[in-house]
């Protein structure tokens, strides 16, 4: 590169130990074609190199005697279990090198057990009426179904920022979709796992659900 630019009438030579990438590009600029009144293009397609290089490309894209096109059994160049471990490394790199993401998820599970658990204070226990047996179904129903919908609601960031890494990936034959789907779902599995405990033991004692394994029939 460096010998093809000093060889053009004009071109400063690169001062000694100066970065060739730098070199070049501050001597390819459109003012320093401006001042030279040359076309970096139009010398390039003027010069030897050109025409070598489009002589090479003419020779090899004829393929020898007795040659075989190349099949690949994959566009992967890994299998489906490879692609599968890879995802989860890197999915579990993200999310530890993210600890603000899992602390505040932590912190709003707390928040909010503590919050349903005020609200339905000790009705756990309450089971006498019709109304009361109506007010424990509530209770359970929205604590099993609100750490579903916040889990759902917080992961939407991070899957919106990993989509656009995920399309230049796969579009580079990195891995398949069906890996990566799957070490997304399964690397959530362990913090999903705390905030269910988490959740679960605040939520339950204060509401005071039964606490035994079998409930008294009464006739």
């Amino acid at each position: 590169m460096v010998d093809y630019f000093q060889s053009i009438p004009g071109i400063p030579p690169i001062p000694s130990g100066y970065n060739p990438a730098t070199w070049m590009l501050k001597i390819s600029t459109p003012a320093a074609e401006e001042r030279m009144g040359e076309d970096f293009a139009v010398i390039y397609r003027n010069s030897e190199q050109f025409r070598g290089v489009e002589a090479l490309i003419k020779q090899l894209s004829v393929p020898p005697e007795n040659s075989e096109p190349l099949k690949f059994t994959s566009i992967y160049s890994q299998g489906a279990f490879s692609q599968f471990r890879i995802c989860l490394w890197k999915q579990n790199l993200v999310y530890w090198r993210s600890p603000t993401y899992n602390a505040v998820r932590l912190f709003f599970t707390t928040l909010s057990a503590l919050i349903l658990g005020s609200i339905f204070w000790d009705v756990g226990s309450k089971r006498d009426s019709t109304q009361n047996l109506f007010v424990v179904m509530g209770a359970l129903y929205s604590s099993c179904l609100f750490l579903g919908v916040n889990n759902a609601s917080s992961i939407q960031p991070i899957v919106a920022i990993e989509r656009t890494v995920f399309y230049r990936e796969k579009a580079a034959g990195m891995y398949s979709p069906l890996p990566y789907a799957a070490a997304q779902g399964l690397v959530e599995v362990p913090y999903i796992f705390m905030q269910t405990l988490l959740f679960g033991i605040i939520s339950y004692l204060m509401i005071n659900f039964e606490r035994t394994a079998g409930m008294n029939l009464r006739n």
